[in-house]
């Protein structure tokens, strides 16, 4: 096939075009490089299954040749505000990436009779009062508040998508990504996996906001883009979770990358400065995933982490 991947300078966007490429498909990657990297697609230079195009998905998209399918993977995505990367210091490319951006992308299906899938979000269920979050939970989300660019751009998102495959006919997949980490991400992105990778590796205190009782669920990159995959090979175009059910607290995190890095620093408790309406909780409740796509992560976080540690070693420039 022919698809266009859109955001694939980012971290999960670079990911899928490998995949991609690796399961013999011809991938046209778009990034304007407002959050992705350039580097993390270095290795696909003069790849003859590659082609990327420099653009801003919130403008006319204009894509060369057949297209067989589309991926809409371009956004920011960390909720970071102290990191140049956070969609609150983006929050209207952020918007636009969602809103625009979905749209242009749609049309390019339509014009192309192709298949489409959305990269949406967990943050579409918001501070959720259910958990695990089922995708039947419709979620509980401030319009206006700090995370409302984001938030409320993916939910946009994902009704503008069902819109055009009910009225269209468009064949339309919608992923919710949880928590994802592994190699690419920034390491100034702000997210807690490479603040707390970092501190643990510079044998520094793990930063901990609050008591440290607030939950996430990890996937490891690789079992996320395998959920994908198998997402947009299916039949399914209702919106499927893909995360790791394994809840986790801050505070067991944190110790267990510092027993990982042997990191005899410990944890430093902060007063809480994240960002306004934080979910306290994170837990995707993957139910139809494992009975659709026969899907369930494979990398416990103990074990990504050790993946992961020799990258950020290297973007750390430490030597071992």
């Amino acid at each position: 096939m022919n698809i266009l991947v859109t955001g694939a300078a980012g971290f999960l966007g670079s990911h899928l075009c490998d995949r991609l490429i690796k399961d013999g498909h011809f991938v046209i990657g778009m990034d304007n490089f407002i959050t992705g990297s350039p580097k993390n697609l270095e290795h696909l230079a003069g790849n003859e299954q590659f082609l990327f195009i420099k653009q801003d998905v919130s403008n006319f998209i204009f894509a060369p040749g057949e297209i067989d399918a589309v991926m809409h993977f371009a956004s920011p995505a960390s909720p970071n505000k102290e990191s140049r990367f956070g969609y609150p210091n983006l929050p209207i490319q952020t918007m636009k990436a969602g809103a625009l951006g979905t749209h242009n992308t749609l049309g390019v299906a339509k014009a192309h009779h192709a298949r489409y899938l959305l990269a949406s979000t967990s943050e579409i269920y918001g501070d959720p009062a259910v958990n695990p979050q089922p995708e039947s939970y419709w979620g509980h989300v401030n319009p206006i508040g700090p995370r409302s660019m984001y938030d409320e751009a993916k939910r946009f998102a994902e009704a503008l998508v069902m819109s055009y495959h009910n009225f269209h006919s468009i064949d339309t997949r919608i992923v919710r990504i949880f928590n994802t980490y592994g190699t690419r991400m920034r390491l100034d992105d702000g997210r807690v996996v490479p603040n707390f990778i970092q501190q643990a590796l510079r044998k520094e205190p793990l930063t901990v906001y609050g008591d440290g009782s607030q939950t996430r669920s990890f996937c490891f990159v690789d079992d996320l883009i395998e959920g994908i995959v198998r997402l947009f090979h299916s039949d399914e175009t209702m919106p499927v979770n893909i995360g790791n059910p394994v809840e986790m607290s801050m505070l067991a995190l944190a110790d267990t990358i510092n027993q990982i890095c042997d990191n005899p620093a410990g944890i430093k408790f902060m007063k809480n400065l994240q960002l306004g309406n934080d979910p306290k909780r994170r837990q995707p409740d993957i139910t139809k995933a494992k009975q659709i796509l026969d899907w369930s992560p494979q990398v416990n976080v103990e074990e990504g982490i050790r993946r992961v540690l020799p990258y950020f070693k290297q973007e750390m420039g430490l030597v071992e």
